[in-house]
């Protein structure tokens, strides 16, 4: 009784002092607990009713199987020998994520995809499919009408126009939980493990100091930069209530790395703030070289008995942009650098190259990450 009065005092302080304080970020956007997660799941089913643009059952014979097995089960035997050449029929693979602390009888979307050669899914309906965990028990069953989002169109002489992906749908809310997945935070013990989304050492230790701060000193220690551990309530109803308190904490977090993101692929570069560049003049020109190969006829004089000949003519021109040269005073922020690379017109190509050449003669003060 006394332990009970006790917490929901601190529960109590903890409400009042939420109020009194603005930080940056919330605690539930920034971390999440240990043995409460998600569980993906997935199941092999049937899409019937399309118009046409099913699995050609020639190349796909598990369609086929999969067809008989499931008439037989329904009463329907086809005999071996008879291959029913199905139009409306594909073999889909259905994947959704169960969330943590889905009860039975609740519903969770599905996303279903062609594994056969069918060309849409469009107007398809999913049959009953029953959907598997890693453990291969069944947790869910799916089944309704698919949403498709792409379109494909084929003319008669073979020219097609495929917009999005016709082969890929989902139906929303289109599978019923049959089984819960139990989670640790239940369990009659009085630690809980938050680990944060991005790792950080700063980011960590202000988090524990401030549940300390909150709820009494040695409520929360880091284990790490990752992850916390928290004193809570050993009762579920109490332990909600925590929870509850403790997520809607904000703090502020640690600085993050200066970092500068290349995508090769796509040409785009991410510059975060915290990026300084030493003393350094960078040249920034390009060099054009152009060859043109023209022709020319050669007609010989009047009554010379000589014969026309084609002559080539080479034409080479060399064409070098004015060069152009800028200047990195020591401690150079984002600001000035961007700045300066734009007055060049540098390409994002161009920036990349400038980054690496900063970086191999040591003025750049940041990691170059290229994906």
């Amino acid at each position: 009784m006394q332990r009970t009065t006790l917490m929901r005092s601190v529960l109590l302080l903890g409400f009042l002092c939420i109020g009194s304080v603005s930080y940056a970020e919330r605690i539930k956007d920034m971390v999440s607990i240990a043995g409460v997660r998600s569980n993906q799941l997935v199941g092999y089913g049937l899409v019937v009713g399309l118009p046409g643009s099913g699995d050609q059952t020639t190349q796909t014979q598990f369609t086929v199987q999969s067809m008989k097995s499931m008439l037989a089960q329904l009463g329907v035997v086809i005999p071996d020998n008879i291959n029913p050449q199905l139009k409306n029929v594909a073999a889909v693979i259905v994947h959704a994520d169960l969330p943590a602390f889905a009860k039975p009888g609740q519903t969770i979307d599905v996303t279903v995809s062609s594994i056969g050669n069918s060309a849409s899914l469009r107007g398809g309906s999913l049959l009953m499919t029953p959907l598997k965990g890693a453990d291969g028990t069944i947790y869910a069953l799916a089944q309704g009408n698919l949403v498709v989002g792409g379109l494909g169109v084929e003319g008669a002489d073979g020219s097609s126009i495929t917009v999005n992906i016709p082969s890929s749908g989902r139906i929303p809310n289109g599978a019923s939980v049959e089984r819960e997945v139990l989670t640790s935070f239940a369990d009659a013990q009085p630690l809980l493990t938050l680990n944060l989304n991005q790792s950080d050492f700063t980011t960590a230790q202000h988090l524990s100091e401030e549940i300390n701060r909150v709820f009494g000193e040695g409520t929360a220690y880091a284990l790490d930069g990752s992850s916390v551990q928290v004193q809570a309530p050993v009762d579920t109803n109490q332990k909600v209530a925590f929870m509850s308190a403790l997520e809607n904490l904000e703090i502020d977090p640690g600085d993050a790395a200066a970092k500068i993101i290349v995508n090769s692929r796509t040409g785009t570069v991410v510059i975060g703030s915290h990026v300084l560049v030493d003393a350094a003049a960078v040249s920034h020109g390009n060099l054009t070289v152009t060859i043109a190969e023209n022709y020319g006829v050669s007609q010989p004089a009047p009554f010379s008995e000589g014969e026309t000949v084609v002559v080539p003519d080479s034409s080479v021109a060399v064409d070098e942009e004015e060069g152009r040269m800028f200047l990195f005073e020591p401690g150079v922020s984002l600001d000035e650098l961007v700045r300066a690379v734009n007055q060049v017109g540098a390409s994002p190509s161009d920036l990349v190259a400038i980054l690496e050449a900063l970086q191999q003669v040591g003025a750049l003060r940041a990691q170059l990450i290229i994906i």
